[in-house]
């Protein structure tokens, strides 16, 4: 039922109107929709055919799918490939061999301009691309066959948008990610894997309006990856105060300090880990006392230890963007994050420990 619509889909699967305007209002708002927009998501999940997709899988572990999969609203985990119209994918589908394959040209004949590409994983190039091949191809060359009359390219993680642990020094494969092998646009959603309702929004993006969301300058959807995960982190008035875990486990990690001076790369890293979430939006990794070590950077495998601070660099404000900072975020990798509050943190934390000593001195009623 390839033409069927996404409400069709669900009201076969036993789903009521208002399930279905429940789902809607849910994409609407994940996607960063204004309310003016919601009648354009009904619109278009009611009646638009649901788009035919063909998922591929290179030099991965299959981590984006899984996060694809846990997508915190549950309609979404029901629904969603069927939603999809998932005519080809590597690890999900049921038909194997010959009659696999035969999905995936079927799809690409039958559906020109129409169908959605999604890759996982980065393709070797050396040696002719021997390290990844799948019914006697490359990965290379099924990329370009599948991309060549594609509607859209989605590039899911961090191995297929950047390259990954893969392309980490010394690269024996020569792991390329896929903006550099094909020639038109791909949607990067970077991020090892990336997080579940981001991926969600992605394809509600194109459901909706048929085109790719806003991107910046690394083919990234501005939308989630516009702010560094240190601008929206609940522990950023730690840092402003100079206050840090120095050890794990010390007093300063139970009260909950910067995790910077731990290895924390949420300074350079643009995701949005503490604001949209992870596992139903309960939690991201520094709120569960782990620093970020910046996965959905390029290259984030060899920027050094994950548990060594970067070394010092001037701060921007939270009202930077990928943009705006360019070079300056990418030499920030490198260069690290606490000189600006070098001087007023001392200030600021001179008074908090005043603070703290006047208020343990104060005689206690009883």
């Amino acid at each position: 039922m390839t033409n069927a619509s996404i409400w069709q889909i669900m009201a076969q699967k036993g789903y009521s109107r208002r399930d279905f305007l429940q789902f809607c209002t849910y994409a609407a708002a994940l996607s960063g929709l204004d309310y003016a927009a919601y009648g354009q998501v009904v619109e278009s999940m009611e009646k638009k055919p649901r788009p035919p997709v063909v998922w591929l899988h290179f030099q991965e572990c299959t981590c984006c799918s899984e996060s694809f999969l846990r997508a915190s609203h549950p309609i979404v985990a029901d629904v969603v490939l069927d939603t999809l119209s998932l005519d080809y994918s590597q690890t999900l589908q049921a038909a194997s061999g010959f009659q696999a394959e035969a999905c995936l040209h079927e799809t690409i004949r039958d559906f020109p301009g129409e169908y959605v590409l999604l890759v996982e994983g980065s393709v070797p190039m050396k040696d002719g691309g021997i390290y990844c091949t799948v019914a006697g191809q490359s990965a290379e060359d099924i990329l370009k066959e599948s991309a060549k009359h594609a509607a859209a390219v989605v590039a899911w993680g961090s191995c297929a948008s950047n390259g990954c642990i893969q392309a980490a020094r010394p690269n024996p494969t020569n792991a390329t990610p896929i903006h550099k092998i094909l020639h038109g646009p791909v949607i990067n959603v970077p991020g090892c894997p990336p997080i579940a309702d981001v991926m969600t929004s992605v394809v509600t993006h194109l459901l909706v309006f048929g085109r790719v969301p806003d991107l910046d300058r690394k083919g990234r959807p501005r939308e989630f990856y516009s702010r560094r995960v240190h601008d929206t982190c609940y522990r950023r008035p730690y840092f402003d105060a100079g206050l840090f875990v120095e050890n794990w486990d010390d007093e300063n990690a139970r009260k909950g300090y910067c995790l910077y001076k731990m290895g924390c790369r949420g300074p350079v890293t643009y995701n949005a880990c503490g604001v949209t979430k992870w596992n139903e939006g309960t939690s991201f990794p520094i709120q569960s006392g782990h620093g970020c070590i910046g996965c959905s950077e390029d290259g984030f495998w060899d920027n050094g230890p994950f548990y060594q601070h970067l070394a010092n660099f001037p701060g921007f404000g939270i009202e930077a963007t990928a943009d705006k900072v360019g070079l300056i975020a990418g030499s920030a990798t490198v260069a690290g994050v606490a000189a600006h509050a070098v001087l007023t943190n001392i200030r600021k934390r001179r008074v908090i420990d005043e603070t703290q000593h006047e208020s343990a001195d104060m005689p206690r009623e009883v």
